[in-house]
């Protein structure tokens, strides 16, 4: 299993309507401000994102938000995976554990079920469900790519 099995899977994702797409990118900042105060309430927080970091980590569910909107109104499954790869490895080297990103993606579904509609829900969940499945295939990907000799990452 390698980045071809990323991309083969993202390219299954289905693109969501343009209602939906609209309804996630308007609730973004409601999004944004309940997904940072459950992660905050969480008692293993420092353990997740490492020290002095929890700006940073509220700084990358904002950037999540905006880019899971870009990606809803325009399905992009190499932007898709190039990026979680990019972000995986850039917020494990600040010292987000890998664990941090499980705990995320389930807050994040439990964020998305209470503030969507059931119709947008409906149509947004597969791309967390998908992002939540291949954290271990992210996780291998990325550290692949930091240990490759020459690489630029």
């Amino acid at each position: 299993m390698d980045k071809k099995t990323l991309l083969d899977s993202a390219r299954q994702l289905k693109q969501v309507n343009p209602e939906a797409a609209n309804e996630y990118i308007q609730k973004a900042e409601q999004l944004t401000t309940t997904m940072n105060a459950a992660m905050i309430n969480r008692p293993d927080l420092q353990s997740l994102v490492g020290d002095n970091n929890i700006e940073m980590m509220k700084d990358n569910h904002a950037n999540h938000v905006r880019f899971i909107g870009s990606i809803l109104k325009n399905h992009n499954p190499d932007v898709l995976v190039e990026t979680i790869l990019w972000v995986f490895r850039a917020y494990r080297s600040h010292g987000f554990t890998t664990n941090y990103w499980a705990a995320q993606l389930n807050t994040w579904i439990t964020v998305i079920k209470d503030v969507l509609t059931p119709e947008c829900f409906a149509q947004v969940y597969p791309y967390y469900e998908w992002m939540q499945v291949n954290i271990p295939l992210f996780v291998k990907v990325s550290d692949e790519e930091l240990e490759a000799p020459n690489s630029l990452h």
